[in-house]
């Protein structure tokens, strides 16, 4: 019997492919828990639009990450923070401060987990950081610590 994965199986395929599987496996274990449905023409036909629209947005998206990395590479962040005289910081500088100084500098709405940080910046100065906007698409600012 022929099928349409909706979810990913293991040991079928992924979601979207047609498979053949034995009829009883489809009827007693795919069906009701919605893993396939049956690979009719108006069911195969469906599946091929949405895979369509989504490579559509997920084109979009890419496109959207890279005009945005582009706006922001090679940008420079100031961030402040309190620090004693030897320049150590009291904090730290995390991800979320530098998410923030984004958005307050440039608009850009990116998601803290978006920014790579090793550890947080402990020390006053300049550091490079890289702000992952897309899989495919990074933007490398740096962001500089001054004492406030």
């Amino acid at each position: 019997m022929q099928v349409i994965l909706l979810q990913p199986v293991k040991g079928l395929g992924a979601i979207g492919t047609t498979v053949e599987v034995a009829p009883g496996y489809a009827r007693n274990y795919l069906f009701p828990r919605r893993l396939a449905e049956p690979a009719t023409d108006a069911n195969v036909r469906r599946v091929a639009e949405a895979r369509v629209r989504e490579e559509q947005h997920a084109e979009r998206e890419r496109e959207s990450a890279q005009r945005l990395g582009a706006r922001l590479d090679g940008t420079q962040l100031v961030v402040h923070a309190k620090a004693g005289e030897s320049g150590r910081l009291f904090g730290s500088v995390t991800a979320q401060d530098v998410a923030d100084a984004l958005a307050a500098a440039h608009g850009a709405k990116v998601d803290r987990r978006r920014v790579l940080l090793d550890e947080p910046l402990k020390s006053l100065g300049d550091h490079p950081v890289t702000v992952r906007l897309h899989p495919e698409v990074s933007a490398h600012v740096t962001v500089r610590v001054e004492p406030a």
